[in-house]
C-alpha cells in the first residue's frame, strides 16, 4: 500500500492544527499571565512537524484514494490530531501527565466532553480556549467524514446516504474539500450566532465564544468545574436550542443555503429526533414537578437541557441529575443511546439506524402473517436493500459487543460495576459524563486509574468513527485486499 497520500493528508491537517494554537496563544499574550510560550513552542513544532510530513509525500497528493487509504486516513486523523493536540496540555499550565494529555485532546476532538482536568475555574484563559477550539475542529472534521468518507467505506448503513449529500462523483478528496467549503459558511454561522446569543444572557465574552464552540460541536467541555450549572437561567434555553440545531443532518442546511427549505422539514430523521426530545421532556418535567419542589418553568428548563445535552451527546450538566431518582437516571442512561441525526456533529448510534431496525422488524412481522406477500423496509420513502440494512444490523451487534467488553476491561481494572458500565457507555456514544459519584454529572474521569483512562480513550476513538472504520484495520483481509 501507498502510504504518501494518506501521509500527506495527515500533515497539511496537523500542519493546519498547529496554526489554530496561535490563536489561545494571542489570548494568553492579552492576559499576560506567561504562558503563551506554551502556545508558540507547541505550535512551532506541530506545524514543522505537520509540513514535513506533507512536504516528504507532496507527490502522493496528485494521486486519488483507494478504500484501503481512505479506511487508514479516516483512522489516522483521530490518532494524529490528538497525539498534537495533547502538546499544549503537556507544556501548559495544566501539568497534565501523557494519559492525561491524550485522554483530554482525544476526548475534545471526538466531542466527547469527558474531561480528567480539575479546578478549570483557575486555568489560563489560553488553555480553556485550546479546549473549545478542540472539540469545534472535531465538530467540523466529524461533519465532513460523515458525509463524504462513511458513506464511501459503507460504515454502519451510512451507503445510504451516499448519492444524498453531493452531486460530486469524482475523487473522494476534491469532493471532500466541496463540502468543507459548504459546511464551513454554516458552521461559522451557526457558531457566532450562538455566541451573541450567550453574550445577550449576561455571559462574558469569553465565556459566550467558548461555550459556543463546544454547544454547536456537542462537545461540552466548559470553563468551570460546575459545567453549565454556572449559568443556569436563559442560557439553558440557548444551549437547547443551539444543541438541537447542531444535532441535525447539516445537508439539510446545505439545501436551505442553496434555496431549498422543505427536505429539513421533510426529513424523517428531524421528525422523529424532535419528537424524541418533545416526548422524553415532557416525562422528566411531569416527574420533576410532581415528586420534586420544582417550579413548572424550572422543571421544563432543567428537563429540556439536560435531555437534549445527553441525546446529543453535547454532556453539558445543569444539576446532578443523579438526585432525580432512579426512573430518570435510568431514562438518562438509555437516551444516550440514540443521538441526534446522520451527518451531524452529534454522535451515538443515531437515529436513521433505529428506523431501519424498526422498518426491518415491521417488515419481518408482516411476512409472519403474510408469508406470501412482497414487503420492503423503506426509508425516507425509498425502499432499503439487504446491504444496508445488513450493515445496520452488524453495526447494533458491534456496538453492544464493543459496550460489553470495555464494560469488562473498566472492571478488571478495578472500577464500579456502574461506573464501567456508564464508562464504557459514555466513551464508545461519545457523551461525555456517566453515571456515578465517580463520573456522574458532579464528577469528572480524574480519579481513574492510567490503565482505564487508555481504555476510555480507545473507546472514544472506535465510538466516534462508527467502530468499522477502525475494526477492518485489524483484519488480515484489510491488508492482503
Amino acid at each position: 500500500m501507498d502510504l504518501r497520500p494518506v501521509a500527506y493528508v495527515l500533515g497539511l491537517l496537523v500542519m493546519a492544527l498547529g496554526l489554530t494554537m496561535l490563536a489561545p496563544m494571542l489570548v494568553d499574550i492579552a492576559d499576560g499571565r506567561g504562558h503563551w510560550p506554551v502556545f508558540a513552542e507547541s505550535a512551532i513544532l506541530t506545524v514543522l512537524s505537520g509540513g514535513l510530513v506533507a512536504l516528504a509525500c507532496r507527490n502522493g497528493g496528485r494521486e486519488g484514494l483507494t478504500l484501503q487509504q481512505t479506511f487508514l486516513l479516516t483512522t489516522g486523523v483521530w490518532v494524529a490530531l490528538p497525539i498534537f493536540g495533547a502538546i499544549p496540555f503537556l507544556l501548559g499550565a495544566t501539568e497534565a501527565r501523557v494519559v492525561d494529555a491524550i485522554f483530554e485532546a482525544m476526548s475534545g476532538l471526538t466531542t466527547t466532553g469527558a474531561t480528567v482536568f480539575t479546578g478549570l475555574d483557575e486555568l489560563p484563559r489560553g488553555i480553556l480556549l485550546w479546549r473549545g477550539l478542540l472539540q469545534w475542529l472535531g465538530g467540523i472534521g466529524i461533519i465532513v467524514v460523515a458525509m463524504v468518507f462513511l458513506p464511501e467505506l459503507r460504515v454502519g448503513g451510512m451507503q445510504i446516504f451516499r448519492s444524498e449529500a453531493f452531486e460530486t462523483m469524482g475523487k473522494i478528496l476534491p469532493r471532500a474539500t466541496e463540502i468543507s467549503s459548504s459546511i464551513s459558511i454554516i458552521y461559522v454561522s451557526i457558531t457566532v450566532a450562538c455566541a451573541m446569543c450567550y453574550r445577550f444572557t449576561g455571559m462574558e465574552t469569553f465565556d459566550a465564544i467558548v461555550h459556543a464552540l463546544t454547544t454547536v460541536s456537542t462537545g461540552g467541555f466548559s470553563n468551570y468545574d460546575a459545567s453549565f450549572g454556572t449559568f443556569q437561567g436563559p442560557a439553558e434555553w440557548v444551549a437547547s436550542v443551539f444543541m438541537v440545531l447542531a444535532a441535525l443532518p447539516f445537508v439539510r442546511y446545505v439545501q436551505m443555503l442553496n434555496g431549498g427549505v422543505t427536505p429539513l422539514f421533510r426529513d424523517s430523521q428531524v421528525h422523529v429526533f424532535l419528537a424524541i426530545i418533545a416526548v422524553l421532556v415532557a416525562v422528566t418535567a411531569a416527574v420533576l414537578v410532581n415528586i420534586f419542589p420544582h417550579h413548572p418553568e424550572q422543571a421544563l428548563r432543567e428537563a429540556m437541557f439536560n435531555i437534549t445535552s445527553i441525546i446529543t451527546g453535547t454532556g453539558y450538566a445543569s444539576v446532578d441529575y443523579m438526585k432525580w431518582g432512579p426512573f430518570l437516571v435510568s431514562i438518562f442512561f438509555f437516551i444516550g443511546l440514540i443521538g441526534g441525526c446522520a451527518g451531524s456533529t452529534s454522535c451515538s448510534i443515531k437515529i436513521f439506524r433505529y428506523q431501519l431496525l424498526f422498518a426491518s422488524i415491521s417488515t419481518q412481522m408482516r411476512r409472519i402473517y403474510a408469508p406470501h406477500g412482497i414487503f420492503a423496509p423503506r426509508f425516507q420513502g425509498r425502499p432499503v436493500g439487504e446491504e444496508v440494512l445488513n450493515s445496520v444490523m452488524a453495526f447494533f451487534v458491534f456496538f453492544v459487543v464493543t459496550l460489553g467488553l470495555l464494560s469488562v476491561a473498566l472492571g478488571m481494572t478495578g472500577l464500579d460495576f456502574t461506573t464501567s458500565v456508564s464508562g464504557a457507555a459514555a466513551a464508545v456514544a461519545n457523551i461525555g459524563p456517566g453515571l456515578g459519584e465517580i463520573i456522574g454529572p458532579a464528577g469528572n474521569y480524574s480519579t481513574l486509574n492510567d490503565l482505564a483512562k487508555w481504555i476510555l480513550t480507545i473507546g472514544m476513538l472506535i465510538g466516534r468513527l462508527e467502530l468499522f472504520a477502525v475494526y477492518v484495520l485489524f483484519t488480515i483481509s484489510f491488508w492482503r485486499a
